[in-house]
């Protein structure tokens, strides 16, 4: 169809989908864009999405990075994970050398967001109703605060100061069923330090296990962390030894099988 390969001659470099033709048959808008690729006039980068390239001295145009992981987005969550979250946070001003993300999709067109990119699938549905600034807080807590390049006293300050900023700790509350003890008794441990009611901390609590342990990484130093059951020092100890006793009886079993 001439209509299509005018519309995209003339609007120079740009993403096209097939909506973007919404005023034209469906069947005739596909058949046209599958011929201009054919050509090499346009790139599919993925199912219904195209990219219009425009010729530099070192060759075609690539799409913009912020563009496609915008388009890989649309109708998914897609938020920062691991360095790129504590640096959203203010934790860390180092930029990771390949992106991160997470999302609850079950996965991301690697053709949209790169093939180096980093993707945790399977986040919970509830996230969907976070913001980036509140999702990056989460996946930060997930990961024991072992992203950040604050010292541990700083680090512990920061994340307090980020849950009392207003309605915050409440949104994260709503969402905290979904998300794994840790993050549970890391909330619990923050919501007690700035007083959050009762019957909140009620709930964080009855949803442990009471006689589980749980690794709070740099904020284990949290005033109210050693009531959330976060390991200390003895308990790590503890772990270690296990696993060395581990270790050793398995070595002396098959010492005893080669005797």
């Amino acid at each position: 169809m001439g209509l299509v390969r005018r519309r995209i001659g003339c609007a120079g470099e740009r993403l096209w989908r097939l909506e973007d033709f919404g005023d034209l048959p469906f069947s005739a808008v596909a058949q046209s864009l599958s011929r201009l690729t054919r050509e090499g006039t346009i790139e599919r980068l993925s199912k219904g999405v195209y990219y219009s390239a425009r010729q530099t001295a070192f060759g075609k145009s690539l799409p913009s990075p912020t563009a496609i992981q915008e388009l890989a987005s649309r109708g998914k969550t897609v938020y920062p994970a691991g360095i790129a979250a504590a640096n959203l946070l203010g934790f860390t001003t180092q930029t990771a050398r390949r992106s991160e993300v997470s999302t609850s999709a079950l996965s991301l067109p690697r053709k949209l967001i790169g093939s180096e990119t980093v993707v945790h699938t399977r986040r919970p549905e509830a996230w969907a109703r976070l913001s980036e600034a509140d999702a990056a807080l989460l996946d930060f807590l997930r990961r024991g605060a072992k992203s950040s390049e604050l010292s541990p006293e700083e680090t512990t300050d920061r994340t307090v100061a980020l849950l009392s900023e207003s309605g915050r700790f409440e949104r994260l509350l709503k969402v905290a069923d979904s998300e794994p003890p840790r993050v549970r008794a890391i909330l619990g441990a923050v919501g007690e330090q700035i007083g959050k009611p009762a019957e909140m901390m009620q709930r964080l609590r009855a949803s442990l296990n009471p006689f589980s342990k749980f690794d709070f990484g740099l904020l284990a130093g949290l005033p109210c962390a050693k009531r959330w059951q976060a390991k200390g020092i003895m308990d790590e100890k503890q772990d270690f030894g296990e696993t060395e006793k581990t270790e050793f009886e398995r070595g002396g079993d098959t010492a005893g099988g080669a005797k």
